[in-house]
């Protein structure tokens, strides 16, 4: 009997030996990070900024791959079925979780397929308009789209997306009844709104600063939970008195669900020391991306409240995905 306990004993000493080995070498291999949008794009220039400082940490290639097309939803899908070893990543965005409350068609769940690693960084959004014709405030405009009921337009860049669902949050947070026009993209939607042809729009910063500085554009409020250093001016929708508007456009990181623990904290620690590094704040910064850096559990939380949030909107708007 203590013969069969020692060969058993070792053979599971054996066992874990063997294994250790196998996990303590991660990565030995490159490691792609899969893209939703294209080359040039706030996320493309984040995974790559992220994606080469992580790799000469981890001494092994971190390879971004674009596959584009339907929101981000191709390149989800890929990786939810990738297999869960840490070695095929996802940019993902505030749009996978929005997809994943508009399309009723997608063959995976991204709230159940994909692990999260880290919530990397949020790009401000805001609320802008002709700075000719647009309201002086949040206020204002609540009273005169109130006065001019369905006169009122904002443009977004298709139905759907995360410019649309803001525009029926704050139509439904307020009680206003403003148009919704569609646009297929965001170059289009702002082209008519320099124009004059819509009222209002919701973009993120990055793309407009400029014609909000220059005094073209005036943004009327910022959605996240503090107001942005460069645009000091402009209130955040809850102190414009507009709750529900606390969570910007953001960036994370995700792996298969079911990747080993060990993979995904070892993960954490090095993306951590990598948004310290001084020249990737700098090129994160320049994108208008402020480094937020929450780990699994938090990012999980806020992949379930923007879920629960974006679910309740598309029902009660009746949205449908193109």
């Amino acid at each position: 009997m203590r013969l069969i306990i020692r060969l058993a004993i070792g053979a599971a000493v054996f066992v874990l030996a063997s294994m250790a080995p196998a996990w303590a070498a991660y990565p030995d291999k490159p490691i792609r990070i899969l893209v939703g949008f294209p080359a040039g794009s706030a996320g493309d220039l984040l995974a790559r900024s992220v994606g080469q400082k992580l790799g000469e940490r981890l001494g092994q290639p971190v390879l971004v791959e674009n596959r584009t097309g339907a929101g981000s939803s191709i390149a989800a899908e890929a990786v939810a079925k990738a297999p869960a070893d840490g070695y095929t990543l996802l940019l993902s965005t505030s749009a996978n979780v929005i997809n994943q409350s508009v399309s009723s068609n997608l063959k995976f769940d991204f709230t159940r397929d994909l692990a999260p690693v880290m919530l990397i960084g949020e790009n401000p959004v805001v609320l802008i308009g002709v700075a000719s014709t647009a309201p002086r405030s949040i206020a204002a405009l609540v009273a005169r789209a109130k006065a001019l009921p369905d006169r009122m337009t904002y443009a977004s860049s298709g139905n759907g997306t995360f410019t649309h669902l803001y525009g029926e949050l704050f139509k439904l947070t307020t009680g206003v009844k403003i148009t919704h026009v569609p646009y297929r993209g965001s170059v289009p939607a702002m082209t008519d709104l320099l124009a004059g042809v819509v009222d209002l729009s919701f973009t993120p910063v990055t793309p407009v600063m400029a014609h909000i500085k220059s005094g073209r554009l005036k943004a009327l409020a910022v959605i996240g939970k503090s107001r942005m250093a460069a645009l000091p001016e402009v209130p955040t929708f809850a102190e414009a008195g507009i709750p529900g508007f606390d969570s910007a456009l953001w960036f994370g990181l995700s792996a298969p669900a079911g990747t080993p623990p060990a993979v995904i904290d070892q993960l954490n620690t090095e993306l951590r020391l990598v948004l310290k590094m001084p020249d990737v704040k700098s090129q994160l910064d320049m994108q208008g991306i402020t480094i937020v850096a929450d780990g699994p559990a938090k990012f999980r939380q806020l992949i379930a409240r923007e879920h629960g949030q974006w679910t309740r909107i598309v029902k009660a708007a009746d949205i449908k995905a193109e």
